[in-house]
């Protein structure tokens, strides 16, 4: 049975995580947009969409097919695997150690892109399959995410909800403000996702192995809390450390 605790984790770390990616489809789709025509931005990502809806309704079934115990297993460890990767890439930069992520470079890169091929024949199409890729591949992770934060436990429909508000909510500012979503704090929202699809895919592997999590739901609280802990303190000595490496180099 799904607790209050398991609901809202799911929900959170499903939004978060769709809210990342679909702030990095969303700077493509503008840059499209503004530098070419919004005809090949929206037939694009109306491709990618379909794509999309072809694959869910193509995974969906199978989900009820596999064990729960090897599901969660098998979605726990690429979970570790897929949230360490956002927690290590969160820590450099949380350190210092590589640059931050800025949208609104990645705007001006990609509409720099699209401006030098705005005089080929084929603009439109390379401005839409630019569309395109963007939706499809962040689609991809966001359908991911759901289904790993939501198919544990049996609340793909939690999971979903999260992903649908988090698509809504960019839409809705991306209307008003018709430029990239530099004002939100993405590196900050990976170092959360990181922590949260790191604890869910510990806990996961923990239940599909048969392990009994003390305080069951619960525990997913303590093992974000102890992940928490080592990653600000792994962003502690990396600062220190390249702090110290620059004042000796100047």
């Amino acid at each position: 049975m799904a607790t209050l605790t398991t609901i809202t984790s799911t929900v959170t770390a499903a939004f978060l995580g769709s809210f990342v990616e679909v702030v990095e489809a969303f700077t493509i789709i503008l840059a499209v947009g503004v530098t070419q025509s919004w005809r090949p931005a929206f037939i694009g990502t109306g491709l990618a969409l379909g794509v999309l809806a072809i694959l869910v309704l193509a995974l969906g079934p199978l989900l009820h097919l596999i064990p729960v115990e090897l599901m969660q297993f098998v979605i726990g460890t690429l979970l570790v695997l897929f949230g360490l990767r956002w927690l290590r890439k969160a820590i450099l930069r949380a350190s210092g150690i590589i640059a931050l992520h800025d949208e609104d470079k990645a705007f001006a890169a990609e509409t720099d892109s699209l401006r030098r091929q705005s005089s080929e024949r084929r603009a439109n199409l390379l401005a839409g399959i630019a569309a395109f890729k963007a939706v499809l591949l962040e689609g991809i992770e966001v359908v991911f995410i759901v289904i790993a934060t939501g198919a544990g436990h049996g609340m793909i429909g939690y999971a979903s909800l999260g992903a649908a508000a988090a698509c809504l909510l960019v839409l809705i500012i991306g209307l008003f403000v018709h430029k990239p979503l530099s004002a939100v704090p993405e590196n900050s929202l990976k170092f959360v996702v990181g922590l949260l699809l790191s604890a869910f895919g510990i806990f996961w592997v923990g239940e599909g192995i048969g392990a009994e999590w003390p305080g069951a739901d619960l525990s997913l609280l303590a093992i974000l809390a102890v992940i928490a802990v080592f990653s600000f303190a792994a962003v502690r000595m990396l600062r220190q450390y390249f702090n110290a490496n620059a004042e000796v180099a100047a």
